[in-house]
């Protein structure tokens, strides 16, 4: 069994340390465990490496992440560039410092320079500081939104995205040719400090950042006039605390109150179960802060601040969750709406947004003429097409999210902001208020204009080796048996994403989407950074009730032809 002689490799090699041999004893008589630890390593998904942190190939730890960077060290190297350069981030979770130092060591030992952040960062900022430094890559240490035990590991190129095919492939050969720990130099940790290729970088990098961010703002006057408007911000444990509160506060907003419980860094995220904006429950403490204080909004980012949800205050004084969806189709219309007023909107602007997000905002920007860019689900894709559309075609980047709380515009960040973001939902809701408005009212309106959309996410949780194929049958068999009705809905068309050739060339991906009649739809893929299968589905009705129920009636029929228990 090869998950077998890995583990023996791992308990008995003179590389690891005395910490991790020990974990790897006390589970010497699980084998299921062993097996999971070890019959796979960790691979790139939508978000790169990601798994729970622990001993093993198939976990986060110390030598996943000298393998990996190690790989990316040879990598770079081979590009041929002088005096190569990597930027390097972290988030508050658990060993998010210590294998970010892993990662420095290992790049300074290969001969390449490293600019180190001195303590936490958003993941945007690290997307930033690529591009500000010229570096040819960039490490960013997070799990981004997933449960406390796990750690994560993503790698961004010299254009500050994710990254992508080639690179992405290549990258992958790279580390999987390193079979051997004693390649791997600095392992056993070495002092970073006597490197006089390593750069600390702080505040000079931060002022910058959140200078760009406030270059932004759509209607700073307005802020000016509505400065009271009262704003609730939990950063979760995370890292968003000191850069969403600093640009709020410089951009002039008065009233932001932040959730002492959760202000903190804390990798352990104590008072959530789950650190997801995403999640109802990562908002309860901040809800009820928002009541003491008659908060007219309610933010909450991620812990490495790239994804934000939000909650309005209705006419009734309840407080209402937007969904992903909604907040994008809030900021896409006015941010459309703010540069066709300002004579700021180019005849050839484009808005990104992937293929599982809701289709209303399509039909806003057709509305404002501009062209809508579907992608495949992760917001690196969205910056290979910001970069190929924008820098290398010229045209107009305007806006572009992800159902799943990541949103963008301006140029010098390529990937999900929850910082920019934050900053424009703020400004936004001033700009309403000012009209006697909230965000909820505006939706509102925008519903009346364009239908009343309404969409759905199903994620289905199975772990492990069992869960991973459990998947992998539910694709295939929904891949070569389609349903022709999904409750009573006629199947119009299907895209295989693995064959699929669509507007723009998009790499192949594990998805199906399924086109219903009556401008409906629903999409599944396997999850990219969790054991997870996620299905999306979207409808458009007359009536939010309307809606609300054709919805649940898709989403029941798919349960069905699934088969997949309530």
């Amino acid at each position: 069994m090869e998950y077998r002689k890995k583990y023996e490799e791992w308990l008995n090699g003179e590389y690891f340390d005395e910490d991790t041999k020990k974990e790897l004893r006390d589970i010497i008589d699980d084998e299921k465990e062993i097996e999971d630890r070890f019959y796979k390593d960790l691979h790139f998904g939508t978000g790169g490496l990601r798994g729970i942190i622990g001993a093993g190939t198939n976990r986060m730890n110390r030598y996943t992440v000298a393998r990996a960077t190690k790989g990316l060290a040879n990598y770079i190297l081979k590009q041929g560039e002088n005096d190569p350069s990597v930027v390097i981030a972290h988030d508050s979770r658990h060993f998010s410092k210590e294998f970010a130092r892993e990662a420095a060591g290992v790049l300074l030992t290969s001969g390449i320079k490293v600019y180190l952040f001195e303590d936490l960062r958003p993941t945007p900022e690290l997307s930033f500081a690529v591009r500000e430094t010229k570096s040819i890559a960039g490490i960013v240490i997070t799990a981004s939104h997933n449960p406390p035990e796990y750690n994560g590991y993503k790698v961004y190129w010299k254009d500050g995205g994710q990254i992508v095919s080639p690179v992405a492939e290549e990258l992958m050969n790279e580390i999987n040719s390193i079979t051997d720990f004693s390649e791997i130099q600095c392992l056993h940790g070495c002092p970073l400090e006597d490197f006089h290729n390593l750069h600390m970088i702080g505040e000079d990098m931060d002022k910058i950042y959140i200078n760009k961010v406030k270059s932004l703002s759509l209607n700073p006057e307005v802020i000016k006039e509505v400065k009271d408007i009262s704003i609730v911000y939990t950063p979760l444990h995370g890292s968003g605390n000191i850069p969403v509160r600093r640009v709020l506060e410089e951009m002039g907003f008065e009233n932001v109150h932040v959730v002492p419980e959760q202000e903190k860094p804390d990798g352990s995220f104590p008072t959530v179960d789950y650190p997801n904006p995403e999640e109802e429950g990562s908002f309860n403490l901040a809800l009820e802060l928002a009541k003491k204080v008659d908060a007219d909004i309610i933010l909450a980012t991620d812990p490495d601040c790239d994804r934000v949800g939000v909650m309005v205050k209705k006419a009734g004084g309840e407080y209402y969750k937007l969904s992903g969806n909604q907040t994008g189709v809030l900021l896409a219309h006015y941010i459309f709406s703010s540069l066709k007023n300002k004579g700021l909107l180019k005849k050839d602007s484009f808005f990104i947004d992937t293929i599982v997000t809701g289709r209303m905002t399509e039909k806003i920007a057709s509305s404002y003429g501009i062209e809508t860019v579907s992608t495949l689900t992760g917001f690196k894709y969205i910056a290979q097409q910001i970069k190929e559309l924008g820098d290398e075609g010229g045209r107009q980047f305007v806006f572009g999210y992800e159902e799943s709380y990541g949103y963008l515009t301006g140029n010098f960040v390529r990937d999900k902001d929850a910082v920019i973001a934050s900053m424009l939902i703020s400004e936004m809701a001033a700009f309403y208020k000012k009209q006697g408005m909230s965000l909820y009212d505006a939706l509102m309106k925008l519903y009346e204009e364009y239908g009343y959309h309404r969409e759905e996410l199903l994620s289905i949780v199975l772990k492990g080796k069992e869960g991973a194929m459990a998947i992998t049958n539910i694709m295939d068999n929904m891949r070569n048996n389609p349903p022709e009705y999904v409750a009573g809905m006629k199947v119009c068309e299907i895209r295989d994403y693995l064959s699929y050739e669509g507007p723009i060339k998009l790499p192949k991906d594990n998805v199906l989407y399924f086109v219903l009649e009556g401008d409906c739809w629903f999409a599944m893929r396997p999850s990219g950074t969790e054991p997870k299968l996620k299905i999306y589905a979207g409808v458009v009705d007359a009536s939010m009730d309307a809606a609300e129920n054709k919805a649940k009636m898709l989403m029941e029929g798919i349960r069905n032809i699934l088969n997949i228990p309530r």
